[in-house]
């Protein structure tokens, strides 16, 4: 079945901008990004900004545009069953290069995971934007939650005013 990402979360004072690979069932469903409870992604955020955590999703959108984070996936669209990015078929990438035009203060791309950085690397690596890869936040990725906050501390440098 033909599945398709979400438009991003972006604004004109975003700074870097963090891509997934493409949503999983649970976020398709809710329309959300990063929705599957056990995914670490919101919970690094919320610690890494030193803010409350929350589960509502207005809140934690506003979490990134306030904090200078755009937030989009590496495909548009693509075939998959399951919620693995292994099972991705017939992968159709988004338009960084329209993004990063209309969007010129975005000077870092941060790939959450190896998939979504093949991905920008396969499709994007032409592109003048220094990129870098974090370890995934997915439960599937069996790095302890404090090494994965760890890695992802590197992206608060990227965010001074």
């Amino acid at each position: 079945m033909m599945i398709y990402s979400f438009p991003p979360i972006v604004d004109n004072k975003s700074k870097i901008l963090i891509l997934g690979t493409m949503p999983s069932k649970d976020s398709l469903r809710l329309n959300q990004y990063y929705a599957n409870k056990h995914n670490g992604f919101w919970k690094i955020l919320f610690t890494l900004l030193d803010k409350p955590f929350s589960e509502n999703y207005e809140i934690r959108k506003s979490l990134l545009t306030d904090n200078y984070i755009a937030l989009w996936d590496t495909l548009k669209a693509c075939i998959r069953e399951t919620s693995a990015d292994a099972d991705i078929l017939s992968p159709e990438p988004n338009d960084f290069a329209e993004l990063l035009n209309k969007y010129p203060n975005i000077k870092v791309v941060f790939c959450n995971g190896r998939n979504a950085e093949s991905y920008f690397e396969k499709y994007f690596k032409s592109l003048n934007i220094y990129y870098c890869y974090l370890p995934s936040t997915s439960a599937a990725n069996a790095i302890s939650w404090e090494k994965k906050l760890k890695e992802w501390e590197q992206i608060l440098k990227y965010l001074k005013v």
